[in-house]
């Protein structure tokens, strides 16, 4: 039997998952997590990869240990971030994507190739950190001359553990310097930026191979694998793994959420553009058209806020008859020093604990409607269910409003969906599934799931 190891890496965590195809379903087992976070240095936000590199290395061993033999690892991370080379050297420091050294950038970017002209070729949404910006102010830095090397993170990584540098598709999109339409890196927005041409090659699909891991690694970790590429942008794997039919929304839900469908070709138009969609990739060379909403933010803030617990902060907001709501949306919610002061504020009302946290479950719900309402104009259809995934996934409270007010059914779970849709894309790659609607199948079959009816 075929044992498989999902390596998913957050901004502030990392764990390594061994899962295998049994019996009709998914058995995973975690074997080793471990804390990431980006770090102060010299004024700006960077990320310690050689710690990385090494937590990683610490997670095969560990698999291996536990397991006896694994068959292949993958390897997904968030996306936008990466790792300059000259030779074998890494380019340090590895910038983190909230670092604020693309303020300058981002307007001389815009200056060269105005933004409407980057999302109609691109179709990738306005966001300070995207990576077009970053290598920008790394070219005005000085920091590309004589780089010979440009990999994503993920990418990277692999680099390190099989010697081979590839792009993966998914994670590529997200730097906005891919054509929507070739699937290729644009050399015309790269040429025009000064950007090197030599750092872009090709894409590669979700499932390809990178290779075996290096001698030196296989002994140091206990173990001899193959190293394959999954959909290495978290966010990719995560929606693999959503339960959803052809043409059927899914929110990736968790302290910010994004809503979304999956399109065979990309929406680039100046509609879309106003509207704050996007277009990053998915397997097979699709497109995942969405939008990034509110998630749990809004409650995490006023729950801690409150020194209350999940379950105390939802036993309130259900026994509360407050009908008030906000736009979720609003910048104010973003950062602000009290989060139940912004949103008595924006509600215009004086409104206890208990009206606070109802009025942000029911706001959250309006606001999913409203996006919901606003795909489905775009796709040109009128949706019956809504699938939400990840972590946000297990509020059931939230889960009951969204289904009411968007008058949809709403299947909640996978929560654990990126590291599953991580797991797919191998078991594709090793042949126990021979497609990604089999594998929803699979994860249906697998995983609780819950539904909320209008």
């Amino acid at each position: 039997m075929k044992q498989y190891l999902a390596i998913d890496i957050g901004a502030s965590s990392g764990r390594h998952i061994v899962g295998r195809a049994e019996g009709g379903k998914i058995v995973t087992q975690e074997v080793y997590r471990f804390p990431n976070g980006a770090r102060q240095e010299n004024g700006h936000l960077v990320w310690d990869t050689a710690a990385l590199l090494s937590s990683v290395k610490a997670g095969i061993a560990a698999a291996f240990a536990a397991c006896g033999k694994i068959d292949s690892i993958a390897i997904d991370t968030w996306g936008v971030d990466y790792v300059l080379m000259r030779g074998e050297e890494e380019v340090l420091p590895c910038y983190a994507y909230r670092d604020g050294r693309t303020e300058q950038a981002i307007a001389a970017v815009h200056e060269i190739v105005p933004f409407a002209k980057l999302y109609e070729r691109t179709g990738i949404q306005f966001q300070p950190f995207n990576t077009v910006y970053q290598l920008y102010a790394d070219k005005c830095a000085g920091r590309l001359e004589g780089v010979t090397d440009f990999l994503m993170i993920p990418a990277w990584l692999t680099y390190k553990l099989t010697g081979v540098k590839a792009h993966e598709y998914t994670n590529a999109t997200t730097t906005g310097l891919v054509n929507a339409e070739t699937r290729a890196f644009d050399k015309e927005i790269c040429a025009a930026l000064g950007l090197p041409e030599h750092l872009f090659g090709e894409t590669v699909q979700p499932g390809a191979a990178a290779g075996r891991l290096l001698p030196e690694v296989a002994a140091k970790v206990g173990g001899e694998a193959e190293v394959v590429f999954c959909a290495s942008h978290d966010t990719a794997s995560a929606v693999l793994a959503a339960p959803v039919e052809e043409g059927e929304p899914y929110i990736s839900s968790g302290t910010w959420s994004l809503l979304g469908i999956e399109q065979s070709a990309a929406h680039t138009d100046a509609e879309s553009r106003a509207n704050n969609f996007s277009n990053e990739g998915a397997p097979g060379g699709r497109f995942r058209y969405q939008k990034n909403i509110m998630g749990l933010w809004m409650l995490q803030s006023a729950r801690k806020e409150l020194g209350m617990g999940f379950a105390e902060a939802e036993e309130a907001a259900r026994a509360c008859p407050c009908k008030a709501l906000v736009d979720c949306n609003d910048e104010i919610f973003l950062a602000p020093a009290s989060m139940c002061a912004a949103v008595r504020e924006k509600a215009g009302a004086k409104l206890s604990k208990a009206e606070v946290l109802a009025c942000i479950y029911r706001s959250l719900a309006d606001c999913y409607r409203r996006a919901l309402a606003e795909m489905g104009g775009k796709a040109g259809a009128r949706f019956s269910a809504l699938h939400i995934i990840g972590g946000g996934s297990k509020d059931g409270f939230l889960n009951e409003l969204t289904a009411r007010a968007a008058g949809v059914s709403v299947i909640a779970g996978p929560t654990e969906a990126t590291a599953i849709g991580n797991l797919l894309a191998q078991f594709l790659a090793g042949g126990e599934i021979g497609g990604i609607y089999e594998g929803r199948e699979l994860v249906k079959r697998s995983f609780p799931l819950q539904t909320f009816e209008a």
